[in-house]
């Protein structure tokens, strides 16, 4: 038995983990009233360490990776010519991907009028704080990091994103003593790149932990009261993924099915941590080894994306702010429609890619065409779930923009990208 696992690759390690913990999670919540001593040590004990330490061991991979591959990345590609090519075609196909997702998601939720005939009062909201988010102003002044030490140590990955970016630049224009940095660098992000393969063994138990916890204390009624909700943000989701992706992939000549296949492993992962920055590892590892994109681009388009690209969250704020003003009796114009569209697509810009942070995301955009704040409260419920899975869109939506940015490149490896065997 362990000789078969120890052959399967790290998918179906995933999915077969991902299986079993959602009967285990079931199970475990029908158990909680009747057995409570299940949620103080298995569930909040055993399942939630487990899941947490795999998720610091990778907090702790992602800051350091994500400075040394886009100070490598702008390095490699030597040229700044080019580099500006790549990123400007990033930025604009991540900016269009989240304004085509927010619009689906509006359209479905107005087309569903999700939330009419709601009576507030039979629902129970939660008495919660949400964090005040930054300005756009503030967010714009922080992309110059004031210590980049500090914005390493803290993990602010726009500051760390343009502090790589400008010293790699600098690196590229001194000559012999960059080369000496590139090369410290180099040799760091090799080191690095193993330590991601050394995490990854333990990918599928920390799957089961954090899946298992996650039905064991939410359970499936919670989801009831809030189908309309839940159903149109999994709905925009879903075309947004199948449809709006493939169509890009299409409009370029790449095969969606190949792309997915061979990102899955990042989707799946992605899923599970409802955390887009903690799978940039996983992510550049299956654009790199699988697809056949260069390290050069990749080290620039995966934490650009991870921190710019919010497709899945940006449906869910549209469609959220539908449901709450039609919860709340407020009617909504097609300028504060226009207004929602905006400020989910700047609200992505410099959004930390750890779960939860759509919610505080949620309450700008909420509070800009003066929707009470406090509906947030009714979708706490069910949005863990629909955290995992806008994450997963978010993840598969920065793979298709990696993909077309290095196809435009010529910066794909044809014998990889065939290779039906690296999927």
């Amino acid at each position: 038995m362990l000789r078969t696992w120890n052959k399967l690759a790290l998918t179906p390690k995933i999915l077969i983990a991902m299986a079993l913990a959602l009967p285990m999670g079931a199970f475990l919540n029908g158990l909680t009233e009747t057995a409570p001593w299940l949620q103080t040590y298995i569930t909040d004990g055993i399942l939630h360490v487990g899941g947490q330490l795999f998720i610091q061991a990778l907090k702790m991979i992602v800051v350091p990776l994500v400075f040394c591959s886009l100070f490598m990345g702008v390095y490699t590609i030597g040229n700044l010519a080019e580099l500006g090519r790549i990123g400007l075609k990033s930025f604009l196909l991540y900016m269009f991907t989240t304004a085509f997702a927010i619009t689906t998601g509006l359209t479905l939720a107005l087309s569903f009028n999700i939330g009419q005939g709601l009576d507030l009062t039979t629902m129970a909201t939660q008495n919660i704080m949400i964090a005040t988010p930054d300005s756009f102003s503030n967010i714009l002044i922080q992309l110059i990091p004031s210590n980049i030490l500090k914005s390493l140590a803290e993990g602010k990955m726009l500051s760390i994103i343009v502090a790589g970016i400008l010293l790699g630049i600098a690196a590229l224009k001194s000559g012999k003593e960059g080369k000496i940095i590139a090369n410290t660098l180099n040799a760091l992000n090799r080191l690095i790149s193993k330590l991601v393969e050394m995490v990854m063994a333990f990918a599928p138990f920390a799957v089961f932990c954090l899946v298992t916890k996650v039905f064991a204390e939410k359970g499936l009624h919670l989801i009831i009261p809030l189908l309309g909700y839940f159903s149109t943000v999994a709905g925009a989701l879903a075309i947004h993924f199948f449809v709006t992706l493939h169509f890009l992939l299409r409009a370029y000549k790449i095969p969606p099915l190949v792309i997915l296949l061979k990102v899955r492993t990042a989707i799946l992962f992605a899923f599970s941590t409802a955390s887009s920055s903690a799978t940039i590892p996983i992510s550049k590892r299956c654009l790199t080894q699988h697809v056949g994109i260069s390290n050069a681009v990749t080290s620039f388009t995966v934490p650009f994306g991870a921190t710019l690209n919010m497709d899945g969250t940006s449906i869910m704020q549209g469609v959220a702010a539908v449901f709450i003003a039609n919860i709340y009796g407020i009617d909504l114009t097609v300028l504060n429609y226009l207004t929602i569209m905006g400020m989910a697509i700047m609200a992505s810009i410099g959004t930390a890619g750890i779960p939860g942070v759509g919610l505080i995301m949620l309450s700008m955009v909420l509070a800009q065409v003066n929707i009470p704040v406090e509906g947030i409260g009714l979708i706490i419920g069910v949005d863990r779930l629909l955290d995992m899975m806008r994450t997963a869109v978010n993840v598969a939506g920065d793979a298709v923009v990696s993909t077309i940015v290095a196809k435009s490149e010529g910066e794909i490896d044809k014998e990889t990208f065939e290779n039906p065997h690296l999927a």
